[in-house]
């Protein structure tokens, strides 16, 4: 599913949404993901909710969520692995 510039991304009370595109959290890694468009732009957040790190990413609204989640979540995991010292 690829973002739209002329059709807003929502999670409004009542809009239907597909648990693989709109689940707050990613069943794999447990990372919860939040997408916010900003004009033709996406800026997407990914949270370790048992470290409580948080990390951001933008991106065109071109790329698909999937791909968006990727970069956000391979941000998230890279900066847990520099704070627990192993990574580089």
């Amino acid at each position: 599913m690829a973002f739209s510039a002329s059709a807003a991304y929502s999670m409004c009370p009542g809009d239907e949404a597909e648990a693989e595109y709109h689940s707050p959290m990613s069943e794999a890694d447990n990372y919860i993901i939040e997408f916010t468009q900003i004009g033709a732009s996406v800026k997407v957040t990914a949270v370790d909710p048992k470290t409580m790190t948080e990390v951001s990413i933008v991106g065109g609204a071109q790329y698909s969520q999937e791909f968006l989640t990727r970069q956000a979540v391979k941000k998230l995991e890279y900066v847990l692995s520099k704070q627990s010292g192993k990574g580089g």
